[in-house]
């Protein structure tokens, strides 16, 4: 039997208690209260009962409380002891933050803490998005501890939108994922403390019909009006942390650097870094002299020294847990998202010019033709002589002004590169050198243009010396026979070659017989070079490729073509190059924080997990950049663009403008005045009056319909003409074709129906012979 409630807050003899009474009578109640609890407090007798039954439903049915079967009664903002809750998200430690599934009350639900050692028990685990029976406990301010009885599906569907209010409450909310077409109506009391412009995390209602879609805001993630609103919605949609966890801060900030101690000491060697201009983290510094061994003519030693993360992310530390959940660092138009705090990313780690930084480096003895003759790994501490940025350091072998030393290390670096080109044209990797675009924002975080990234040999540079590198590094851990994370690609689909080989045909290229190695795309690129088509092959010989990804097993890179490749050189930004340092120091020895048997056994998972983290920072790159453009060009809806098709489907076409690399769509019925027709095996839309045809890569002129911020789209319409079909493209299996749509449409329609007018005619004048006008 429940036990009764007392009052602490006083009773009275006659009346009835007003509406303010009662809650705070159930605020301050211990145990379970009956309606006869109420009653017997505040001294309710006889026909006065009925007056308090009344009263009580009115609080009820405006959400001020909540009555329960067998006259219990609650406070609305208060959990029963048994409840369904919703996960709603994964916090620092793993632990699920959940809410209640059918909140009633009139502030914020209150926040119930799944504990990650619980929800390991339950099979299957727990994630985002299910719907638990759970045991609800009290837990302070911190609202409640929940012990799962048993999953029981899937809670609604939750996405973000930006809030409008309505002036008698309630409102309207407006999804930015580009893939929910309706707004969802959020009734009075389901608005949570949401204002106009918030953006919040609605979760849908049920509804029956055919009206307006509901929901109700369970979260606020910020405002519209904010300066970095387009970031925000990008790392919101995709669950990406923005704050550190403050254990993790206190760790940061209680390191320091190591002393020299056993490691080399390279202060002295000439090394610098080469990055982008506005670069702040500094992973990697390169070094170059020829050799003087004798037996190695017109050879060089190269060293690449990366920053020692390894030495101040200990195994299991709470620097460790937050840097593997990010998984790596996520590079935004407006801000950087990292994957280390900024005492480590950009001080500690960084290889700062003129300081004294920790840093595991490869010392690589490479032949006049660039092959690797051998490599030895060293842990050392170093002190950059300079910081270049790419521009500055092709200025220098340019012949620009520098002083002399630094002059002799620029010289020495671009001809050891020379000598790895040649090693490079005969492994020949897969050369499509597709161009890269940066958003530039002005003072006020507005797009003020969008440049084109300009390559220049000091990239290709770099990214040599750092292929080098991480060749080494796998190789150095499969000698050792060290458990390792690879960087790999497999090879292309065999489906997706021959699908590709149909296509390139219908562009009259060739594309080799059965197995496919990069040199025999990079012949057809030389080819389509030449002719004019360069970017419309590159288009689609990327899309046959696989996605590179990590993993334990090795199948090579089919990319790179390399038989072996581990990720080793951006420790700072990526967690697999910190499985990899730890595996190098444990391999030979190299002090403390080396791999341990714990994280060696979780090596597959972890892969596993990187490879997803990974795909998640890019598509919320990809987010971010595409409100940013939308946001642009929002003010040039009318203007005309020379684009690229990027994409073909039954529905339409996807483009990418040449100027901006703002990527948009063109439905069906924009493209032209004729009905087309997609032809997957074509990658193409066909007219079925002409035969005309747009396919992939093909270059057009495109007016801008439509621009949406707020999700990121773009649509346009076709202005250019589609390029000549041949005849037996028109229409369909032999049959007539369609009349299209728009004005040459019709005037064919009206052509054709004076043509069998005319037959008509002739007919009833004898002449059944002769033929009707067509157009």
């Amino acid at each position: 039997m429940a036990k009764r409630a007392k009052s602490k807050s006083g009773t009275r003899k006659t009346g009835l208690p007003s509406k303010k009474e009662i809650i705070a009578y159930l605020e301050n109640a211990d145990g379970e209260v009956a309606r006869r609890d109420i009653a017997r407090a505040f001294g309710v007798k006889g026909e006065a009962r009925a007056d308090l039954r009344r009263l009580l439903k009115e609080l009820d049915e405006a959400g001020a409380i909540n009555l329960k079967g067998g006259k219990r009664i609650e406070r609305a903002d208060a959990l029963p002891p048994v409840a369904p809750i919703d996960v709603m998200s994964v916090d620092d430690d793993g632990d699920l933050i959940c809410l209640p599934a059918n909140w009633r009350g009139e502030t914020e639900p209150p926040m119930i803490r799944l504990a990650a050692r619980k929800a390991a028990k339950v099979k299957p685990a727990p994630g985002v998005g299910d719907r638990l029976l759970a045991r609800l406990k009290p837990a302070g301010d911190d609202g409640y501890e929940a012990d799962v009885i048993k999953a029981i599906g899937k809670g609604a569907h939750r996405f973000l939108a930006v809030f409008h209010e309505k002036r008698r409450g309630g409102g309207v909310a407006e999804p930015v994922e580009r893939r929910a077409r309706d707004s969802f109506t959020i009734e009075k009391g389901d608005e949570g403390s949401a204002k106009d412009g918030d953006l919040v995390w609605i979760e849908t209602k049920n509804a029956r019909g055919y009206g307006p879609k509901k929901g109700r805001v369970r979260s606020i993630a910020g405002h519209i009006d904010d300066k970095h609103a387009f970031s925000l919605i990008a790392l919101a949609n995709h669950g990406i942390p923005t704050e550190f966890p403050n254990a993790v801060i206190a760790e940061a900030e209680k390191a320091k650097l190591p002393p020299l101690g056993d490691r080399t000491d390279l202060r002295d060697t000439p090394l610098i870094t080469i990055d982008p201009v506005d670069a702040k983290d500094h992973d990697d510094a390169v070094f170059a002299a020829p050799d003087d061994d004798p037996e190695n003519p017109g050879g060089f030693r190269i060293i690449v020294a990366i920053a020692d993360v390894s030495w101040f992310v200990k195994p299991d530390s709470a620097l460790d847990k937050e840097a593997l959940k990010r998984g790596n660092s996520t590079y935004l138009p407006d801000r950087v998202v990292p994957m280390l705090p900024e005492r480590l990313s950009n001080d500690l780690c960084s290889l700062r010019a003129d300081e004294d930084r920790p840093c595991l480096a490869v010392e690589m003895i490479i032949t006049a033709g660039g092959v690797k003759k051998r490599h030895r790994f060293m842990r050392a501490m170093m002190r950059s002589h300079a910081k270049l940025a790419y521009e500055e350091a092709q200025a220098i072998s340019d012949g620009g002004t520098a002083p002399p030393a630094l002059k002799e290390v620029v010289k020495n670096l671009y001809a050891a590169f020379n000598a790895r080109m040649q090693e490079r044209k005969k492994r020949a990797p897969l050369d499509l050198d597709l161009p890269e675009r940066k958003i530039i924002l002005d003072e006020n975080g507005d797009v003020e243009k969008v440049v084109k990234r300009e390559r220049f040999d000091a990239h290709r540079m770099i990214e040599e010396f750092m292929i080098l590198a991480n060749v080494a590094a796998a190789e150095a851990l499969e000698r050792a026979k060290t458990p390792l994370i690879y960087r790999v690609h497999d090879e292309p689909d065999p489906e997706k070659i021959e699908a590709t080989r149909d296509y390139l045909d219908t562009l009259d290229y060739s594309l080799t017989k059965g197995a496919v190695r990069p040199a025999n795309f990079n012949q057809l690129l030389k080819i389509a070079g030449e002719r004019d088509q360069k970017e419309m092959v590159s288009e689609v010989v990327l899309r046959s490729q696989r996605q590179a990804i990590y993993d334990t097993e090795n199948v090579g890179h089919f990319g790179l073509n390399l038989g072996r490749y581990a990720h080793f050189t951006s420790p700072i930004r990526r967690y697999a190059d910190l499985t990899v340092h730890r595996g190098l120091v444990k391999a030979f020895k190299l002090g403390a924080n080396g791999q341990t048997e714990k994280e060696a056994k979780a090596l597959s998972k972890i892969a596993e997990d990187i490879s997803d983290l990974e795909r998640r920072s890019i598509a919320a790159e990809r987010e971010s950049a595409d409100r940013y453009l939308a946001g642009y060009l929002e003010e040039k809806v009318g203007a005309e663009f020379d684009a690229r098709i990027r994409g073909v489907t039954k529905f339409g076409l996807f483009v990418m403008l040449d100027e901006s690399g703002a990527d948009g769509f063109i439905p069906m019925r924009a493209i032209g005045s004729e009905r087309f027709r997609f032809e997957e095996k074509e990658h193409a839309v066909i007219g079925e009056s002409t035969g005309g045809v747009f396919r992939l890569g093909q270059a057009v002129k495109v007016k801008l319909a439509e621009a949406a911020p707020l999700t990121g789209g773009l649509r346009f319409d076709m202005l250019s003409d589609p390029l000549p079909g041949s005849s037996k493209r028109k229409g369909k299996a032999g049959k007539p074709s369609q009349p299209g749509r728009g004005k040459k449409a019709r005037s064919k329609k009206r052509e054709s129906s004076k043509g069998r007018r005319d037959k008509a005619t002739n007919k009833k004048r004898g002449k059944a012979n002769a033929k009707p006008r067509r157009g």
